[in-house]
């Protein structure tokens, strides 16, 4: 009788440890908490990025590329605004890109970035391939944001490329071609104060004159590229939302904050910018966004 009592035995623990798996959201990296600094060659350049890896990724994970904004940094980036212990809590990767000269080629702006026509697309291109790959992130699961200059350089890679399956862009407008557009899930968060990259098009202040299009036709460029219905608005001063619902579940959204200038909202430091607003966390509420693409 003993034999048997062991298979079965053997067979009740088995059974355990694997609905113990199931019910189970997060899969140990082996690992704790941790950011590497990367390099990668792209078109005979070396470019540098960090990556902020959680202890626990989730069983189906998402990549988030944050890019940061004219004159910033990856770490500078990492450090304001907050998306390292968004990702340890919910189990997903976050790469911060360097720009080059501390700017991106987002199209007519900004810096040595445009000035040089310095490969950022192959460069973000290169980078996702490669944590796809490493982190089995499937391309609907892969996400991009960024702040000013970095925001003008995440809608330029959803105007050239087919990476990312939604965007969320902070203090931004489309400042290159963007004629035939894929489908993609866009998210704005903009101050209606913001001097440096006008709702209305305008040229900015500051050193990069940013000359782009009215944030508002950004959104109608979108909505029409995403085949989007009618938006729904609402409104709790100082914040209004404006929502599009599309086919295939993708969602066209802008977020606008009355009083607040070119700032991330929630952030924690100025960083050159504005002083962030308090009455939205953008990190936490872009992730939300990502999540429902």
């Amino acid at each position: 009788m003993r034999p048997r009592r062991s298979l079965a035995l053997l067979a009740v623990l088995a059974t355990t440890l694997a609905l113990a798996a199931c019910g189970s959201n997060h899969a140990p990296t082996g690992q704790p908490d941790r950011t590497e600094v990367r390099t990668i060659s792209v078109e005979g350049s070396d470019r540098e990025y960090r990556v902020h890896i959680p202890a626990s990724l989730s069983r189906d994970p998402a990549l988030v590329v944050m890019m940061h904004g004219g004159f910033g940094s990856a770490k500078q980036a990492e450090d304001a605004y907050g998306w390292d212990s968004l990702a340890d809590s919910d189990g997903f990767v976050v790469a911060y890109p360097d720009g080059e000269g501390r700017s991106w080629n987002a199209g007519d702006c900004c810096g040595r970035g445009a000035r040089e026509d310095v490969a950022d697309v192959a460069f973000i291109t290169a980078l996702v391939g490669d944590l796809q790959h490493e982190f089995a992130i499937d391309p609907s699961r892969t996400f991009a944001t960024g702040m000013s200059n970095g925001a003008l350089m995440s809608y330029r890679l959803a105007c050239d490329t087919t990476l990312f399956a939604a965007i969320a862009p902070v203090a931004g407008t489309i400042v290159t071609t963007c004629d035939h557009p894929a489908p993609t899930s866009i998210l704005e968060i903009h101050g209606l104060d913001d001097g440096s990259v006008r709702m209305d098009g305008e040229p900015g202040g500051g050193v990069a004159t940013v000359d782009g299009m009215p944030v508002q036709d950004v959104i109608d460029l979108w909505r029409g590229v995403d085949g989007c219905g009618d938006p729904v608005i609402t409104s709790a001063d100082p914040v209004t939302t404006s929502i599009s619902a599309c086919p295939d579940g993708r969602t066209v959204e802008l977020i606008t904050i009355a009083g607040a200038g070119h700032q991330w909202p929630g952030s924690s430091a100025r960083d050159g910018a504005d002083t962030p607003s308090t009455a939205l966390d953008a990190t936490t509420t872009i992730w939300a966004f990502f999540e429902a693409a």
